[in-house]
C-alpha cells in the first residue's frame, strides 16, 4: 500500500500492511525544533535549517528526510509554504542552536524574551529566555459587556493566535488565499501519495478562551449561560464561514479535517458533562455535519487534550471519526478501555507513546516497553494511526525518539503479534 491507502484503510476499521504512521501532519503530531535540532545533530545532518514553522509552539515542519527514515504518512498541505524558508528571519533556539522564523512574525526583545504586540501595542503573548513556548497574555473580549458577546469576529483579530499564524494561514485574509491553498493542496495530491490532512485552525472552546481567558469563561458558563451561547454562536458562525472557505479549495483533495477543542484536564473535563451537552454538543453537530455536507468522504479529526472520556460517546453521536491526542495517561483514558467501547466507531489518531512519562523522562527500553504496549492494546482491527501522545517536546532525548519509531517499524505490520 501506499501512504494515503495506508491511512485510508485504518480509517475505514480495517488492518492496512502497516501501521500507517503521523509525525508533522498538523500542530498536535508534530516535533518540537529544540529536539527536532538536537535530532538532526545526533544523527550528523547538518543540511536544511531548523525551521520555526509554528512560532507559539515552537515547532518544526519536518523536513524529507524525516519523513523518509520514519516512514511517515500524513503531511499538512501547507508543508510546501512552511519549507519555503526563503527570505526567513534568524533565530535562536532554546537549545542555543540556530534557526528560522517567518518573516511575518513581529517580536520585540523583553528582559531577555520575546513578546508579540497587537493593533495597540497590547503585549499579547511572552516567551521568557529559554524558554519553550509563548504563553497568552491578553484577551480582548475580557472587559466586554455581554451585549457585545455576539461581535466576536470583532475582537478575534487581535490575539496571539491570529498575529503569530503558521505558513500560509498569515495570507487568510488576502483573495488569494483560496487558491493558493488549491494549488498547494493539488500539488501533493498530484504528485505524492501522502494522506493530507487541513489544519483548519477552527475551535469553539478554545476560540473563546482566547477571547476572554480560561478563569472567565468558566465563570461565564456558571453565571451567564445564555450569553455564552451568544458568544459560541459568533464563533460558530465564523468557523462555518472559514471551513466553507477552506473547503471550497481544498476538499477534494484532502482526506482529513482538523478541528481543536482542549476539553480535558489531566483528571477529567474543565466543565460537567451535562453542562457540555447542553451549551456546546449542538455547536459540534453544526460543525460536523457543515463539514460532512460540504464534502461527505473526509474524516473529521478533533484533538481535544486530557480525561475527556465522558464525552467521547457524545462526540461519537454528532459525527466524530478521529480523536487525538489519546492522554492515555489521563483519568479513565486507559488504552485498554478505550479500544474496547470505543474502538469500533473512531478512529485513535495518537496515544502510541507517552509524553508526559516515558517519551521525556524514560530510557530508550521504557519508550520501546511503552509503545510495544499501545501497539498491542490499539492496532488490531484497524482504526489506529501511530504518533505519539501530542507533540515530542523539547526535553525528549534523540535516543527516546529512534526508539519510539524503531519499535513501531518492528512491531507494527499486521497482523500485529
Amino acid at each position: 500500500m501506499n501512504s494515503r491507502e495506508r491511512v485510508l484503510t485504518s480509517l475505514r476499521h480495517e488492518e492496512p500492511d502497516r501501521l500507517p504512521l503521523d509525525s508533522g501532519g498538523c500542530s498536535a503530531t508534530s516535533i518540537s525544533a529544540v529536539a527536532y535540532s538536537n535530532l538532526k545533530q545526533h544523527l550528523g545532518i547538518e543540511e536544511g535549517p531548523v525551521a520555526v514553522s509554528d512560532v507559539i509552539q515552537q515547532l518544526t515542519m519536518p523536513e524529507q528526510w524525516y519523513l523518509d527514515m520514519f516512514d511517515v504518512d500524513v503531511i499538512d498541505i501547507t508543508r510546501d509554504y512552511a519549507l519555503d524558508t526563503g527570505g526567513w528571519k534568524p533565530w535562536t533556539l532554546a537549545n542555543d542552536a540556530e534557526g528560522l522564523i517567518p518573516p511575518w512574525i513581529e517580536l520585540e526583545k523583553d528582559n531577555g524574551g520575546w513578546v508579540s504586540l497587537g493593533d495597540n501595542g497590547e503585549r499579547l503573548g511572552r516567551m521568557p529566555e529559554k524558554g519553550w513556548y509563548f504563553d497568552q497574555t491578553h484577551w480582548p473580549m475580557i472587559d466586554v459587556e455581554p451585549e457585545f458577546w455576539d461581535k466576536a469576529t470583532d475582537y478575534v483579530g487581535n490575539t496571539i493566535w491570529a498575529k503569530m499564524p503558521r505558513p500560509l494561514a498569515h495570507l487568510s485574509s488576502s483573495p488569494e488565499y483560496p487558491r493558493l491553498m488549491r494549488e498547494a493542496a493539488r500539488k501533493l495530491y498530484e504528485e505524492t501519495d501522502y494522506a493530507l490532512m487541513l489544519n483548519s485552525g477552527t475551535s469553539l472552546f478554545e476560540t473563546a478562551q482566547f477571547l476572554r481567558r480560561t478563569d472567565t469563561i468558566l465563570m461565564d458558563l456558571a453565571t451567564d449561560a445564555a450569553a455564552m451561547e451568544k458568544l459560541l454562536d459568533s464563533i460558530l458562525w465564523m468557523n462555518l464561514g472559514t471551513l466553507e472557505r477552506q473547503l471550497d479549495a481544498v476538499g477534494e483533495y484532502v482526506q482529513v479535517v482538523k478541528i481543536n477543542d482542549d476539553w480535558g484536564l489531566q483528571t477529567g473535563l474543565f466543565i460537567s458533562p451535562e453542562m457540555w451537552r447542553k451549551v456546546f454538543k449542538s455547536h459540534y453537530l453544526a460543525t460536523f455535519d457543515f463539514i460532512k455536507g460540504r464534502y461527505p468522504g473526509v474524516y473529521i479529526f478533533m484533538h481535544s487534550c486530557g480525561s475527556i472520556y465522558p464525552i467521547i460517546g457524545d462526540l461519537i453521536d454528532v459525527g466524530l471519526d478521529i480523536l487525538n491526542p489519546v492522554q492515555t495517561t489521563a483519568a479513565n483514558m486507559e488504552p485498554e478501555r478505550l479500544k474496547s467501547e470505543f474502538g469500533k466507531d473512531l478512529t485513535f489518531w495518537g496515544g502510541g507513546a507517552d509524553t508526559q512519562g516515558a517519551l521525556p523522562f524514560g530510557t530508550p527500553d521504557d519508550v520501546r516497553r511503552d509503545v510495544s504496549e499501545k501497539i498491542r492494546t490499539l492496532a488490531p482491527g484497524g482504526g489506529f494511526v501511530f504518533t505519539q501522545s501530542h507533540n515530542i517536546a523539547p526535553e525528549v532525548p534523540p535516543e527516546n525518539i529512534l526508539a519510539m519509531f524503531e519499535t513501531v517499524r518492528e512491531l507494527g505490520k499486521y497482523p500485529i503479534t
